[in-house]
């Protein structure tokens, strides 16, 4: 039996590294993309509420809304359900975090030592197990209040700017190459000696003062081990626009980080069933590692998108993706070895498994080299246009690449197109008063897409929901498309350029007037959000929606708004 058990707990690392690879990556993917520059278009003119708004307001499933508000009042809908899934998000990957960090070789071998010291301590071992609990409480009690200085520290606004800050975003992809280079050997992230020193010291106080600090004492140690993995979670959960993110993260991380140390004080027995130290916990590091540069190349595309630069389109981030997947593999089959590596003598099954996971995604990635949508990654990936060579898109017309909304003779190219990528061979209007101007000219209602470039939904909506046979036709033929871009830092012309009445900020970029309409107008500034608009009054047709990644709803959406139009 003990054996079996054994047997079973060597697989453990092998499950919780897929765990943890699909959770941190997924933390994105689910969290709402926000923006800090939240103020009022002082200086935007909007027409006022017309008679038509009586007859929208009389349908039952219509909540219409003026864009002609008065300054420093805002009006609109907000999307308060996703608050809490990306705070669920955020905890199960710090969770699943915690959970790979007690894989690691600062910790791991660091549970027999510590669960005997506690259970050896004191004659009763009922006063043992009290101590450990408190320990484990110790460990919480310190990492969440490492995300919570990290809040205060920087304020829930300035943690929303992380997500589309050019600065911090380039920052955090040197961050997290410097973890990955950390996990393969090539140095160690350590505190400062004295601060391990002085923690141990504490540790011979009596109560509960000595137990805090042995956990502290923990904490500093294996900060090596843990620091990139704690690093990455705070990264992923100040960027997610979740006020308590850092706190939920440390939360969850912190919970499985203590949770062994209490279970085998209470069972120590069990200690004899635990795999033995060894090389396979550097092989964790590297796994890791691997993990921790691919992540940071979400970030330095963020970069590469909001400043125009060009350099990091869809083709290059899928290459670096398949070449950092497939070396990864190899290294699961003990093709490719690092300085720290033990020899491997055989590939255990588990571990074979992964390996094949993990090159089955190298594989299944390739053909987007030549345009594949790559619906289950498209979140994290640059947008479809951005890349030179795509076979895929023009299948979605026909192989008619000319798919934009229809033109008027003589019609100027539209303000800004040289900047933005144009989903799917659209081609929308990137200026609010352009598109409205336009859409009253060709009689057709509006939908204004509030998007960003670091928005993960607006890029999956775009490859998984727009491409549907159904729901293209309508953004293609029926609807004249707006798309504002809430991150962008291009500078507005100098006549253009005015202070805020509302937050008393200057708006000097594109970016900042377009987030200045959607939060004071809509009084939100979460990304996707899609506006039906009737140019004529400028009221919604129907209450603003977020990211509905079923198309058939989509659809039902976008009819529903034809319908109340005409």
């Amino acid at each position: 039996m003990k054996n079996h058990i054994k047997n079973h707990l060597k697989k453990l690392p092998y499950l919780l590294l897929v765990l943890f690879c699909l959770l941190t990556v997924r933390v994105q993917a689910a969290s709402p993309d926000q923006k800090a520059d939240s103020v009022s278009t002082a200086d935007v003119q909007f027409k006022p509420l017309t008679a038509d708004t009586a007859t929208v307001a009389a349908t039952p499933i219509v909540k219409a809304t003026s864009l002609s508000q008065p300054a420093g009042k805002t009006v609109g809908v907000t999307n308060p359900a996703k608050a809490p899934l990306s705070l669920w998000t955020i905890f199960i990957a710090g969770f699943i975090g915690g959970l790979a960090a007690l894989l690691l070789p600062c910790i791991f071998p660091m549970l027999p030592l510590t669960v005997g010291f506690f259970t050896k301590r004191h004659s009763n071992p009922k006063k043992g197990i009290l101590d450990a609990a408190i320990y484990g409480l110790s460990i919480i009690l310190i990492y969440v209040g490492l995300g919570m200085l990290i809040t205060v520290i920087f304020g829930a606004d300035a943690l929303n700017a992380l997500s589309t800050n050019g600065i911090f975003n380039f920052v955090f992809f040197l961050l997290l190459v410097v973890f990955a280079a950390s996990f393969f050997g090539a140095f160690e992230i350590t505190l400062p000696n004295k601060w391990a020193n002085k923690a141990e010291e504490n540790t011979e106080r009596k109560g509960f003062a000595g137990i805090f600090f042995m956990a502290a004492a923990l904490a500093l140690v294996s900060f090596s081990c843990t620091g990139p993995i704690i690093g990455t979670l705070l990264v992923q959960a100040a960027t997610s626009g979740a006020r308590l993110g850092p706190a939920v993260g440390m939360l969850g991380f912190s919970i499985a980080l203590s949770f062994p140390f209490v279970l085998f004080a209470l069972f120590p027995s069990w200690l004899n069933n635990l795999p033995k130290s060894g090389g396979w916990l550097n092989s964790v590091k590297v796994f890791l590692g691997f993990l921790e540069l691919a992540l940071s190349l979400k970030f330095l595309s963020n970069v590469d998108l909001t400043y125009h630069w060009h350099l990091f389109d869809r083709e290059v981030f899928l290459v670096l993706w398949i070449i950092i997947a497939a070396l990864t593999g190899f290294y699961l089959l003990g093709k490719l070895k690092l300085g720290h590596d033990s020899d491997v003598a055989y590939i255990s099954v588990p571990r074979l498994f992964l390996a094949i996971i993990v090159l089955s995604f190298s594989v299944y990635m390739v053909p987007g080299l030549w345009g594949a949508p790559l619906k289950s990654i498209a979140a994290f990936l640059p947008p479809q246009a951005s890349q030179d060579f795509d076979l895929y898109t023009p299948t979605l017309s026909g192989g008619n690449s000319n798919t934009g909304i229809t033109t008027l003779a003589n019609e100027a190219p539209h303000k800004y197109a040289n900047l933005f990528d144009k989903p799917l061979n659209l081609n929308p209007f990137f200026d609010y008063r352009e598109g409205v101007a336009y859409a009253q000219k060709v009689h057709k209602p509006v939908i204004i897409d509030f998007t960003g470039h670091a928005c993960v939904n607006c890029r999956k909506m775009e490859a998984t929901v727009w491409p549907n046979k159904k729901v293209l036709p309508l953004l293609k033929d029926s609807y004249v498309l707006i798309q504002l871009y809430v991150d962008d830092k291009t500078e507005l012309p100098a006549n253009e350029q005015y202070v805020s009445s509302f937050s008393r900020r200057k708006i000097t970029n594109i970016g900042a007037l377009n987030s200045d309409i959607q939060a004071t107008r809509f009084n939100t500034n979460s990304q996707p959000y899609y506006v039906l608009l009737n140019p004529v009054t400028e009221t919604t047709l129907l209450t603003p929606e977020g990211a509905d990644y079923d198309p058939a709803a989509y659809y039902t959406y976008l009819q529903s708004g034809l319908k109340l139009f005409k």
